[in-house]
């Protein structure tokens, strides 16, 4: 009886071993795709992945070349997105987009894209200054594509950040635009993303996450930005809206910008 007692014991220290080692391996052998269909789920699913607008608020640290203090302060930071949902360049304009920054009542920076024309407090953008802006701060929101016709999407080695365990995926449009996301191991939560820009290897890292109802959606409300390893800003969003009408005008330039049409 004794010997049936060990036996036993030994059966179940084997499958005590194994279940763990099924674990790794079933995570061993997740794909690209896998991890990206899980990171899609884990930020609202179809809801988040097809939403329509986006209008975000909060406060901003933006930090000079040089020095440990900040260049300027934001109390007053929002962003306004209309998304493109045919969306296939990672790194270009795409959709609507304004963004407004402010400390008391001094603008510090304005930007907009009416999905043909950049503008800032300064004027309309000229077109290759537009597209080296724009190519050296989108790409984000690829990854709500990364399922359709045309994306591929490469498992690399895994990663850790803030002590976070990440699966590392790179994600290429159909136009050989190349995105690096890092996906939490355990939430599935999008921690940080990476391009090639113009001004460098951009970096953001993703934190201090909430999840919303209708439609579900998991915010970011701490994003660090980072240019060739140095820290350029932090956004700290307070209030998200998903799918809320804009009214289009909110994108078009000042009128006092346009051209005065001949007579």
């Amino acid at each position: 009886m004794r010997l049936f007692r060990i036996f036993d014991l030994f059966v179940v220290m084997a499958l005590g071993l194994m279940l763990p080692l099924t674990g790794a391996r079933a995570e061993a052998d997740l794909s690209g795709n896998e991890i990206l269909a899980l990171a899609r789920e884990a930020a609202g699913g179809d809801g988040w992945a097809n939403a329509q607008t986006l209008s975000l608020s909060g406060h901003a640290i933006f930090y000079g070349p040089k020095g440990p203090e900040p260049r300027s302060i934001a109390d007053d930071y929002r962003m306004w997105r209309i998304f493109d949902a045919d969306r296939e360049a990672a790194h270009g304009a795409d959709g609507k987009v304004r963004i407004i920054a402010k400390s008391g009542e001094k603008l510090l920076f304005e930007v907009g894209f009416d999905g043909q024309t950049t503008w800032t407090e300064r004027g309309i953008t000229p077109q290759a200054e537009a597209d080296a802006f724009w190519a050296s701060n989108f790409g984000f929101g690829i990854i709500r594509q990364a399922d359709k016709p045309g994306f591929t999407a490469t498992r690399l080695a895994d990663d850790r950040i803030d002590g976070h365990p990440l699966y590392m995926v790179l994600l290429t449009d159909p136009k050989g635009g190349e995105t690096l996301f890092g996906i939490d191991q355990q939430s599935h939560a999008i921690r940080s993303m990476g391009f090639r820009t113009p001004k460098g290897w951009h970096h953001r890292t993703y934190d201090d996450f909430v999840e919303l109802n209708n439609p579900r959606w998991l915010q970011a409300r701490h994003v660090t930005l980072y240019y060739d390893g140095r820290k350029s800003n932090e956004v700290f969003w307070t209030t998200t809206r998903v799918n809320e009408e804009i009214d289009p005008a909110l994108f078009q330039p000042p009128a006092a910008m346009l051209p005065v049409p001949a007579d």
